[in-house]
């Protein structure tokens, strides 16, 4: 094996730093004389910290040599440097064998990022030969061996002293569940337009200014897609129409589990990004809006065998990653992206721990929303082990225990766990999706579970709460709620791998025409269809989320996997508002009508017991009162939730009627003594009748338009 250290000669500083054995702590942890450093490492024969001036700089100002006995405490390397501080850029090497048929591919030629850095410099240049631990000309591929110095790439780790920031009059909005409504988001694509006119277009600064809106639609927590650092360059395919390259935008291969990136961040990215991302985080809550990230432990964007070698691969690869135990040059892939963490090996629990509470205590954020988040509760074998999983030791952690933690319950590799998770999880309910969105379509034999979904989903997630149900119709994995009406088929031929990526079936519908038409008619059914969606969502029992742009209408042109685009495709269009105001009205109205109204928001099940008017707190209803048809060929459904069923707060009697059969049905509304009823939606009329700000008396029947939601109040 070549010796790294022989290749060019010592560096000579200008200044020599004296150094201390310094104690086992992950990270760079800075004190008032200097900063600690330690890395994991079990399998490596030698570890190397190399400081850098400069972040583009190839060779560093400092190199020190771990003595494996002074600077070792168990499989924690550590040093303590006196002198350095606050915007250090550093890096490590680790020695070691490079046996790829053995899971090992050490490679002391590569600098790694700190899994545990706060902050990386540049970018990662994934088309540079010297990041990747073998020869990419070599027919051997990943068994050859690199002996580029990949300290050639700008990406460094760089020292933050956290202390430096004041939180001092943060509070945590703290809302509870049930009052809680979800918008999901992408930074970048949010005011990325220059339709946002926003000074910071596609940064945290841009969130902030469009602050109004949010506040406007009524929405409580915001779910930020992806804010680890990762690189948008690391995807290789062309779009066959632009033949441009195409990027990877959604932020879902992370390469930092602590480091914000600084994609989204106005500056040079030397750290500042940490300092704004906090500043963006006390304005949310400053404002009363909670902010919750959407984080991916499951994998790394180191990809596959033939990924480059950035931190974890060359750190302890056998440690880190779940490895094929028939090959161990090959990583089991259960998140399809080309490697699996090992989330359940006591290192890797660790870190990820860390991480979240990193992200708790420095950060300040509200909650966690875990991409693919089984994979955290699979042994290395693949089988699912919730309740003694990592997924326990987080929901059960001291810190993280009371914020919100939402799992994705599947995965990649065909597992499907949702209502399995521990205690203290919600779950996107993508039973509920699929249901409404069946249902919305037209399809049949759905009725029976569309009662179940929208009444809480108390068949997975009756030893829990229906707040741990996450309902949503759509999220940025999939089509828009525009493009869920307009759209039969996926149209993913502009990302450059044959429109084979991305779900094939969305329970989507036309209504006559393939994308986007000018007959009016089409046109007017596709709107009133995304207005039953919201009506349904803002009904249901749980926790409501919906996606950047709906409210305005947005669409993709069809494309439902449009991770690789930054352009018109992917960034909202602020003049939609304008042109679709009564998609947006409705949107806001339902949910401030559902705020408005503690029935629909209750934090226990519904039980099926009487109230003292003799009415249970929720009753199912057909055409007649009472007579609900959950037969097979059934296409319609009421139903009434009583508004005094011991609740804190006296409510109105809310009657909804969901009417997607092709003709118009009379309904027969119950006899409630003392009360009538009073018309609110009807999404079968034009905007503003659709939702009435001073309900309008209909008597004890109700004609519910085809392919309609209607919503009464009994008062």
């Amino acid at each position: 094996m070549p010796d790294y250290l022989a290749q060019y000669d010592n560096p000579s500083p200008d200044v020599t730093l004296t150094t201390k054995r310094g104690y086992p702590r992950l990270g760079a942890t800075p004190d008032d004389t200097g900063v600690n450093f330690g890395i994991f490492s079990r399998n490596g024969r030698r570890v190397i910290l190399e400081l850098y001036q400069n972040y583009y700089d190839e060779k560093p100002s400092h190199r020190f040599v771990l003595d494996p006995i002074h600077n070792r405490t168990g499989d924690i390397w550590h040093i303590y440097v006196y002198g350095v501080s606050h915007g250090q850029y550093y890096g490590w090497r680790v020695d070691g064998e490079y046996e790829p048929l053995n899971g090992k591919r050490f490679n002391v030629y590569k600098l790694l990022s700190d899994p545990y850095a706060k902050a990386i410099s540049g970018s990662y240049e994934w088309d540079e030969d010297s990041v990747y631990g073998y020869d990419r000309n070599s027919s051997i591929k990943d068994l050859s061996f690199s002996t580029i110095d990949s300290a050639l790439s700008p990406t460094k780790s760089i020292v933050i002293d956290d202390s430096k920031y004041d939180w001092s009059g943060d509070r945590r909005p703290m809302i509870p569940w049930k009052d809680t409504i979800i918008y999901e988001m992408h930074v970048r694509f949010f005011t990325m337009s220059p339709t946002s006119q926003t000074k910071f277009p596609g940064t945290f600064l841009g969130v902030l200014e469009k602050l109004d809106h949010l506040r406007e639609l009524g929405v409580t927590t915001i779910e930020l897609m992806p804010v680890f650092e990762f690189c948008a360059n690391a995807n290789t395919n062309i779009n066959p129409f632009t033949k441009r390259r195409l990027k990877d935008m959604w932020g879902y291969n992370p390469l930092g589990f602590f480091a914000v990136t600084g994609n989204y961040s106005v500056g040079m990215k030397l750290g500042e990004q940490v300092f704004l991302f906090k500043d963006f985080v006390k304005q949310m809550h400053k404002n009363g809006f909670e902010v919750i990230l959407d984080v991916v432990y499951n994998h790394t964007g180191e990809g596959n065998e033939l990924g480059p070698t950035l931190s974890l691969r060359g750190i302890d690869n056998e440690i880190y990653y779940m490895l094929n135990p028939n090959n161990k040059r090959f990583y089991l892939n259960y998140s399809g992206c080309g490697n699996t963490l090992n989330c359940n090996h006591p290192v890797v629990k660790e870190m990820i721990i860390d991480s979240l509470r990193y992200w708790a205590t420095e950060m300040h954020v509200d909650g966690f929303r875990f991409d693919l988040a089984s994979i955290l509760g699979r042994t290395p074998d693949g089988r699912w082990i919730g309740d003694f999983s990592l997924l326990k030791d987080i929901s059960e952690d001291a810190i993280l225990h009371d914020l919100k933690l939402i799992a994705e319950g599947w995965d990649a590799a065909g597992g499907y766990f949702l209502g399995q998770f521990p205690q203290g999880w919600a779950e996107w309910n993508g039973r509920y999706r699929d249901t409404v969105r069946r249902f919305v379509r037209g399809d049949e034999g759905v009725i029976q579970d569309l009662a179940l979904r929208i009444s809480g989903s108390q068949d997975l997630y009756g030893s829990r709460s229906p707040h741990a149900s996450i309902n949503f119709i759509t999220c940025h994995d999939g089509f828009t709620l525009r493009d869920l009406v307009s759209y039969r088929y996926k149209h993913n031929e502009a990302n450059g791998e044959g429109n084979t990526d991305g779900a094939d079936e969305n329970f989507s519908f036309n209504y006559g025409v393939e994308g986007e038409t000018d007959d009016c008619q089409i046109n007017r059914i596709r709107k009133q269809q995304v207005k039953n969606f919201i009506a349904i969502l803002m009904v249901s029992h749980g926790t409501p989320m919906i996606l950047m742009g709906d409210e305005m209408y947005r669409t993709q042109k069809g494309n439902n996997n449009a991770y690789c685009h930054d352009d018109d495709t992917t960034w909202l269009d602020w003049t939609l508002k304008e042109k679709h105001s009564d998609v947006f009205r409705f949107f806001k109205k339902m949910i401030h009508f559902r705020k408005s109204h503690p029935s629909l928001r209750r934090p226990h099940f519904f039980t099926g017991l009487p109230t003292p008017e003799g009415f249970p707190d929720l009753t199912w209803h057909g055409i007649r009162p009472f007579e609900p048809d959950f037969s097979h060929y059934s296409h319609s459904l009421a139903f009434m939730i009583s508004g005094q069923p011991s609740l804190d707060e006296q409510d109105d009697d809310i009657y909804i009627i969901l009417n997607q059969w092709r003709e118009p049905l009379r309904f027969v509304l119950p006899y409630v003594h003392g009360r009538s009823w009073h018309r609110v939606v009807d999404t079968s009329k034009d905007s503003p009748e659709d939702f009435l700000d001073d309900p309008e008396p209909v008597g004890y029947t109700y004609i519910a338009q085809p392919r309609s939601t209607v919503i009464l109040l009994g008062r």
